[in-house]
């Protein structure tokens, strides 16, 4: 999430009662979850197995539980909680807007879009020219769709990120402030989910086409071209390749990577980045040839046992 304006630093440590670590006039230009920062972001840590990757990473600014040196050119909010003073922070500078109305007034329709009953659209949406948006479609606030886009029904562009702290007694959830984009010429299958960014966005590329109930999840960049069909599933800040064919029920972890081109057939599971141009089968999913002469070894399995007695 880009701010409308820069903060310095230590102003953003006066609302969460945090020390600077380093020089507090530095400028933020953003607040953004540790797999899709950028230069001028903060983001956060509060667990050891990742301060390295934080302190490392791309953003300038770190919200940290740790007293220590910050890198060359970075400084840090030293916290007793950082994943509080992040959502915290987060909420003040993207708050939810509620609205009382099926389509807010902030919202941009372009020449041609149908829109038709029953559907609900949040503030500060933009739909483009010669979209189809069918009944019982729910589009969240700040979705950007673009042209010669087919929402079938119930459709749902937006809602927040699957994405828990784990608290002694209860888990803590993260505020939701990224969008989901939508591409020219995409076309979405009846029942189709796609959550928005934790504080980045959710992509899906130009010419794509999903198939009924695919669930998309937050941070996800799926590339141009690419074909799912029913029932697939993929976890967070997963990126997606152009050209990519997921065939029905597959799943897919978060964090990784598919690469241009490849195709996953149905039922597979990908617990790993896929190189591109390649076909796949299987939990997990593997080489489609290797795991088919694996199933035909098994399948043997009874006869070289018997051969063996």
């Amino acid at each position: 999430m880009k701010l409308n304006t820069t903060v310095k630093l230590h102003d953003l440590a006066n609302l969460v009662d945090a020390r600077v670590i380093g020089d507090g006039n530095m400028l933020v230009t953003g607040i953004n979850e540790i797999h899709r920062v950028e230069k001028g972001d903060i983001t956060f840590v509060d667990h050891p197995k990742y301060y390295d990757k934080a302190l490392n990473s791309a953003a300038t600014y770190v919200i940290i539980n740790k007293e220590v040196e910050p890198p060359l050119g970075k400084a840090l909010l030293f916290s007793d909680d950082p994943f509080r003073d992040y959502v915290f922070l987060t909420k003040n500078f993207m708050p939810f807007e509620p609205s009382n109305q099926a389509i807010h007034p902030s919202v941009i329709i372009g020449e041609g879009t149908v829109i038709q009953p029953n559907v609900s659209i949040g503030p500060h949406v933009v739909i483009g020219k010669n979209c189809i948006i069918h009944s019982g479609v729910v589009i969240y606030d700040h979705t950007i769709i673009g042209n010669n886009v087919i929402l079938q029904a119930n459709v749902v562009l937006g809602a927040d990120a699957f994405y828990f702290k784990r608290r002694p007694d209860f888990y803590d959830k993260m505020y939701s402030c990224g969008r989901v984009i939508i591409e020219d010429n995409v076309e979405l299958g009846a029942c189709t989910t796609i959550d928005r960014g934790v504080s980045s966005d959710t992509k899906i590329g130009k010419g794509t086409k999903f198939d009924n109930h695919v669930h998309i999840g937050h941070d996800t960049v799926v590339g141009e071209n690419c074909l799912f069909a029913a029932q697939v599933g993929i976890g967070g800040c997963v990126n997606i390749e152009d050209n990519v064919i997921l065939w029905g029920q597959v799943g897919c972890q978060k964090d990784l990577t598919i690469g241009a081109g490849a195709v996953v057939l149905g039922q597979s599971g990908i617990g790993k980045t896929l190189a591109g141009n390649r076909t796949y089968f299987g939990s997990p999913a593997v080489d489609a040839r290797q795991m088919m002469k694996e199933i035909a070894l098994i399948r043997r399995l009874p006869e070289l046992v018997e051969k063996l007695k």
